[in-house]
């Protein structure tokens, strides 16, 4: 297989637009974040199989492996155009890095601003073989600098893939019944929350295997529940931690996301969102974990204005273990953010 001349990073990029529409809105009246992260990654995928096929020998479809922290920076509402731009910044041996921004446009008054952005990485698969992982085009940098960056973010996250897959948990009991009187509120298995999904032709790819966005709408779905149900006022996403992608799933799969809080701050609340896969054709196959992430919530009064959270009642080892965790990824991001305000003034 012949590898042609590297591209300029600046070429390997792609932008689509759409409206949002009434669909679109969750129950309050934005657009709901799993429809956002399902555009993300829709254009990541588009990007990134683009630039993998344009070299010669097998054709190829990107798939979806991990997505680095995502920041919700301003809610999206209805009628309001959404632009997506994904770039590939980064390429090695084997997989690509996308990043990803969203602008938010009121086609009224012209007015743009930021609403959302993401990296993403993807692997490019054989559509004769879906097991074999292609080499990847390389692409120019625009310094010896720029390439020594993303070669840092790509040791980082792939030593984060291998860690998280290393402590991936047994698959999740069933949720409790919330309306039980005898479940205490504001616990973590009073709001802790399942949806069953079986994988059908439309939520999949050439390959027969479910669509990452399509994943991704469905946690984000499950999180706002257990959010919900926490708080009982209207929630948004801010943000979600690194999403890892674990296994393949494959068309004809009943795959069953459980989300159950983990920490809780004053204002913000983290969910973690689980995906068991289990093959209704291929049951030998046994349940398996697909898909792992944190994400993060806030609770808004009518006029959008952030409200406290409710404290989390812990009962337990185990949860005190995955609240202290949690508290652990709150201070760290925390600290993330004060240092690049700082960079900013």
């Amino acid at each position: 297989m012949s590898v042609p001349e590297a591209r300029e990073a600046a070429g390997s990029s792609l932008q689509l637009c759409r409206i949002m529409r009434p669909d679109d809105a969750n129950i309050v009246g934005n657009v709901h974040g799993g429809i956002i992260l399902k555009m993300i990654e829709e254009a990541g995928c588009i990007v990134s199989t683009r630039h993998c096929n344009t070299q010669n020998g097998d054709r190829c479809l990107a798939a979806l492996v991990r997505v680095e922290k995502t920041e919700f920076l301003s809610p999206m509402f209805i009628g309001e155009v959404a632009h997506v731009t994904a770039e590939i910044t980064y390429t090695s041996k084997h997989s690509l890095e996308v990043q990803v921004k969203v602008m938010a446009e009121n086609i009224l008054t012209g007015a743009k601003r930021l609403a959302n952005k993401a990296a993403l990485w993807y692997v490019p698969c054989s559509l004769q073989n879906v097991d074999k992982i292609m080499e990847v085009p390389p692409i120019k940098y625009a310094s010896a600098e720029q390439g020594e960056e993303g070669r840092k973010r790509y040791e980082a996250q792939k030593m984060e893939r291998l860690e998280t897959k290393a402590r991936i948990e047994e698959a999740v009991p069933p949720p409790p019944n919330p309306d039980d009187p005898a479940k205490e509120q504001h616990t973590v298995g009073f709001s802790q929350s399942s949806l069953i999904h079986l994988v059908g032709p439309s939520d999949c790819t050439l390959h027969s295997y479910v669509h990452g966005g399509v994943t991704m709408k469905l946690m984000d779905e499950v999180a706002g529940i257990v959010a919900a149900r926490h708080c009982s006022t209207n929630i948004v996403t801010a943000s979600v931690d690194a999403i890892n992608f674990h296994r393949k799933i494959k068309k004809g799969c009943v795959v069953t996301v459980t989300g159950r809080l983990t920490f809780v701050s004053n204002k913000s609340m983290e969910i973690e969102v689980l995906v068991d896969a289990s093959s209704l054709m291929e049951p030998e196959t046994g349940n398996y974990r697909a898909v792992s992430a944190f994400f993060t919530f806030i609770s808004l009064d009518k006029d959008n204005k952030p409200l406290p959270v409710p404290p989390l009642k812990i009962e337990g080892e185990e949860e005190q273990r995955r609240c202290e965790e949690g508290k652990a990824r709150y201070l760290q991001n925390k600290a993330k953010r004060l240092a690049e305000k700082e960079r900013q003034q």
